[in-house]
C-alpha cells in the first residue's frame, strides 16, 4: 500500500513578537509526505486587551455576550449599581465562555478600574417606553405617542455625569464608545468631561440608521445590502439626515434607479427613524440591533480593522457630536471619510448641529 497523503491542511494558532501579533500557522502536507509551514497574519492586537462596560442591562449584557462569544477581547470588565444584576450576567456569560472555549475573561470592576481598560463601553441609561395611544398612520406605518428623547434627556445627561466623575482619571489610550441615548449629546457631554483627545470619544450615532438604510434599499432593489452605499448622518433621531444625493447601488446613483421614486425615500426614511420605536411596541426594548452595532465597533477599536462608520463624533465645525463617517481603529478615529452633501442635507446637518450645541451649552450652564 503507498503512504502518499491527500494534502490536508493544518492551522495552528502561533504567537510572535512577543504576542504582538496573532498569526497562524497552516502545515501543508504534500503527497510525498512533506510538511510546508506558512505563517499567516491573522490581525494585530495587544497581547492582553481589556473592554469595560458600564451599565450592564439588556443592550450593556448583549454587547458582552457578543464580546465573549466571538473572544474579542482578552477580558470584559461589568459595572453596574445593581450588583445582583451585574453578578448574574458575570454568572450567565460564564457558561458562555465555557461552552465556546472562548479566551475571554470576565469580572467584575469598579469604575477606576475600568477606566484603566482599553476600550469602555458606556450603555447605562434609562429606558426608553412608549406609551399606547395611536397618533398617526402614515404611508403604511404607524406611530404612537409615548416618552420622547427629550423626557428622559435630563435622567441620561445626569448619569453620563455621574459616570465620568466616578472614573476619572482615564488612562490617556483609552477609548469610549456612548451607547446611551440621546448619543450625540452624551457623546458631546463625555468628550468635555472625560480630558480625552476628541479622537477617542465616540457615539454609536447613526450607524444602526445606515444599515437600516441600507438593508431597505437592498430589500427593494433585490440586491445584498453590501451592494448599498449610502449613510445616515447628523443627529440619531428625528433629525437624522439620509445622504440620497451621494448614495449607489454599485456603481449606479440611486437617483439614476427608476425604482426609488420621492415616495419611496420617505417611507425608507420614515422606517429608519422609527424603526425602534415600532420594536419597543412590541417587546418593550430594542437591545439587540444597538448591541450588534456596539459590538462591531468594539472590535474594530480592538483589533484595528480600520473599518468604516457613521458614529458620533466630535465635529469642531458645529462645536458638537455629530455622525459623520469615520475610519475606526485602536486609537478611535483615524481619520474622515468624505462625504458628498447636496445644500438641503447641509443645511440640515447644520440645523442638527445647532439644536446639540444648544442643549450642551444648556446642560453646561445648569451644571456650572
Amino acid at each position: 500500500m503507498s503512504d502518499m497523503r491527500t494534502p490536508q491542511t493544518l492551522i495552528t494558532p502561533q504567537v510572535i513578537n512577543s504576542s504582538l501579533e496573532l498569526y497562524k500557522t497552516r502545515h501543508i502536507f504534500m503527497h510525498d509526505g512533506r510538511s510546508i509551514p506558512r505563517i499567516i497574519q491573522l490581525h494585530t492586537m495587544g497581547s492582553a486587551s481589556r473592554v469595560a462596560i458600564i451599565g450592564v442591562g439588556e443592550v450593556g449584557g448583549a454587547v458582552a455576550y457578543s464580546l465573549a462569544l466571538n473572544s474579542i477581547a482578552s477580558e470584559l470588565l461589568l459595572v453596574d449599581l445593581d450588583l445582583n444584576l451585574r453578578n448574574a450576567q458575570i454568572e450567565d456569560l460564564s457558561d458562555v465562555i465555557y461552552s465556546t472555549n472562548s479566551s475571554t475573561r470576565v469580572r467584575p470592576a469598579t469604575y477606576r478600574e475600568a477606566a484603566q481598560s482599553d476600550l469602555v463601553v458606556i450603555a447605562a441609561a434609562s429606558k426608553h417606553t412608549l406609551g399606547k395611544r395611536i397618533l398617526a398612520f402614515v404611508t403604511g406605518l404607524w406611530f404612537f405617542q409615548g416618552q420622547t428623547t427629550v423626557d428622559y434627556t435630563s435622567r441620561n445627561t445626569s448619569m453620563i455625569r455621574e459616570v465620568m466623575e466616578a472614573m476619572k482619571p482615564f488612562r490617556p489610550d483609552t477609548v469610549l464608545l456612548v451607547v446611551a441615548n440621546p448619543v450625540d449629546l452624551l457623546t458631546s457631554i463625555a468628550k468635555d468631561m472625560s480630558g480625552l483627545p476628541p479622537s477617542q470619544v465616540i457615539g454609536t450615532g447613526t450607524t444602526l440608521d445606515t444599515y437600516r438604510l441600507r438593508g431597505m434599499v437592498a430589500f427593494r432593489a433585490l440586491v445584498s445590502p453590501s451592494a448599498v452605499d449610502a449613510f445616515v448622518v447628523g443627529r440619531h433621531g428625528e433629525d437624522q439626515v439620509v445622504t440620497w444625493s451621494s448614495a449607489s447601488i454599485g456603481a449606479v446613483p440611486i437617483a439614476d434607479v427608476q425604482i426609488f421614486n420621492a415616495l419611496d425615500r420617505n417611507r425608507i426614511e420614515l422606517i429608519c427613524k422609527h424603526r425602534s420605536q415600532s420594536i419597543i411596541r412590541g417587546k418593550g426594548s430594542a437591545p439587540f440591533g444597538i448591541a450588534s452595532v456596539a459590538a462591531n465597533l468594539c472590535c474594530s477599536v480592538i483589533l484595528d480593522k480600520h473599518e468604516v462608520y457613521p458614529v458620533s463624533h466630535f465635529q469642531e465645525q458645529y462645536e458638537c457630536c455629530l455622525s459623520m463617517p469615520d475610519v475606526i481603529g485602536r486609537k478611535g478615529i483615524l481619520s474622515s471619510v468624505p462625504l458628498s452633501l447636496d445644500a438641503g442635507e447641509e443645511d440640515a446637518v447644520k440645523a442638527s448641529g445647532k439644536l446639540v450645541k444648544k442643549s450642551v451649552e444648556s446642560i453646561q450652564r445648569d451644571w456650572w
